[in-house]
This record gives structure tokens, sequence and C-alpha cells, in this order.
């Protein structure tokens, strides 16, 4: 994924009610419930359907490295999907969403590191939500996200730097959102 899409998932995972599935097997079993049988899992995780009877029996404890990543990253994915819906639901109808980054931001003549911590509204919460719904780039949620601070943090809502055509969001230091 990307680190503006891996910040916004991350973001949404902490509304979830209970803890994801840990250890292999138990991650094994829940993604043959999701996908309804071995031989999808296997075709999905590019290994043999055996290999996958042999977690759910817990003949294999532990994954390799690759493995283990692709693993959790599909359980993660298909982890509680109502509660995920409602915490995208609210952010972009209602709670809106806090993006807090040290980047270099800043208008043609004006960029520099900031660390910045702002509220976005919901209109922008959605506008994000909907762009890595439809599989956007991290270029894309790049571009979303800039025109969103440049809104909010640097015209304050159309009350000041009302000229101010284009904000660069570039060489991202930290990013994280909250909802």
């Amino acid at each position: 994924m990307s680190l503006i899409g891996d910040g916004l998932e991350k973001a949404v995972q902490k509304a979830f009610t209970r803890p994801a599935p840990k250890s292999a097997g138990a991650q094994m079993r829940y993604l043959v419930k999701q996908l309804g049988g071995t031989k999808a899992v296997a075709q999905m995780l590019r290994i043999s359907q055996r290999t996958v009877e042999r977690y759910v029996k817990n003949q294999i404890k532990k994954p390799r490295p690759d493995l283990a990543g692709r693993l959790e990253r599909e359980v993660k994915q298909r982890w509680q999907p109502l509660i995920r819906a409602k915490a995208k639901q609210k952010a972009a109808s209602t709670g809106g969403i806090i993006i807090d980054t040290r980047a270099r931001l800043g208008s043609t003549d004006q960029d520099r590191i900031r660390h910045l911590t702002v509220a976005l509204p919901p209109v922008h919460a959605a506008r994000l939500f909907d762009a890595q719904d439809q599989g956007a780039g991290d270029a894309r949620l790049q571009e979303i996200a800039a025109e969103a601070l440049k809104e909010v943090y640097f015209q304050d809502g159309g009350r000041r730097a009302g000229s101010l055509d284009e904000v660069r969001f570039s060489d991202i230091e930290h990013l994280e959102f909250d909802l």
C-alpha cells in the first residue's frame, strides 16, 4: 500500500472492538471461514492447499516472515468490516479526521519542514476514504491531503491567504491519522 493509505488503515483499525487473531493457525482458520475453503486461501497467499490445511490443524505454527506478513495483512483487511465501515462513515459525516504530520509543506516560495496536527473536517475525511476505496495511489492521496491542509491550515477556511494557489506536501517524515 502507501504511506497515506497505511495511515488511514491504521486509524480505522483503532476502532476495532476485538483484537484480530494473532497466531498463524487462528489467522488461517479465520481466512478459511471468510473465503469459504482452503483452496481460495492457498491461492490468495500463494502457498499450497496442503500447507493451509496444516496451519488450520496447528501442525505448522510459525510461518516464514514473508508469509506471516501477507497473512496478517489479509486478516486485518477483512477483520470487523461493519466496525470499519461505521468508523469511516462517522469520520466522513460528523467526526472528521486528525492528521499529525512532519513534512515539507508550503507554497512555492515558503516550503519548509513543519510539524502539524490539524483536525480536518468530515468533507476532507470523506474525500480521503473515497479515494482510498477506489484504489487511488499514494500520489493522489497526497494531493487530497495537501488540498485539505491548504484549506484548513493555510487558508483557515477562507479567512486568510485567499490567493494561495497550491500547497506542496512532500518529504513526509511522519504521518499519522486519528478518527
